[in-house]
């Protein structure tokens, strides 16, 4: 594996796992909070929660490892013959679908609709508890999913 490859890899693999990190502390204990008040009270925390988390490290942390598994991705297909790419391929590939698509393509229309309601309105009471159930289960998945991507690209380092 070229040292390029190989840097591209390990900040991959830090920055995959450190978005894990992130969704993790939602899908075990943040969510879980939030829930236990009542329902306008945690409506309007992730209202706030929501308009602070789009900080440019946070959004860089996201999607910069998001361009940067792509750019490995394109980097192993090209070198196939490398022991690697496979890995990184699919690593890459699970992040980029398991984070970047669904954050842009189902957390954040959820996060905006919740933005628009107002959270001591009946609809926005309403909202709140589907919310609950529906962000959260499908934020599991994006835990999960740059866990393994991490995991993927670590034996990528390794296998010969």
């Amino acid at each position: 594996m070229t040292s390029f490859a190989q840097t591209m890899t390990i900040l991959c693999a830090v920055g995959a796992a450190t978005a894990a990190g992130a969704f993790f502390t939602f899908s075990t204990f943040t969510m879980a909070g939030l829930k236990r008040l009542a329902p306008a009270h945690g409506a309007a925390a992730m209202q706030a929660i929501n308009r602070e988390a789009p900080t440019p490290l946070f959004m860089l942390l996201l999607f910069g490892t998001g361009a940067a598994c792509l750019v490995l991705m394109i980097y192993a297909a090209l070198h196939l013959e490398d022991s690697g790419s496979r890995y990184q391929i699919v690593g890459g590939a699970l992040y980029i679908l398991g984070v970047v698509l669904l954050t842009v393509g189902y957390h954040v229309p959820r996060n905006d609709l919740l933005d628009g309601l107002d959270p001591n309105s009946a609809e926005g009471i309403a909202y709140w508890a589907t919310y609950l159930e529906e962000w959260v289960r499908m934020n599991h998945v994006r835990t999960i999913a740059p866990l393994v991507t991490a995991v993927l690209l670590a034996v990528s380092l390794r296998v010969e």
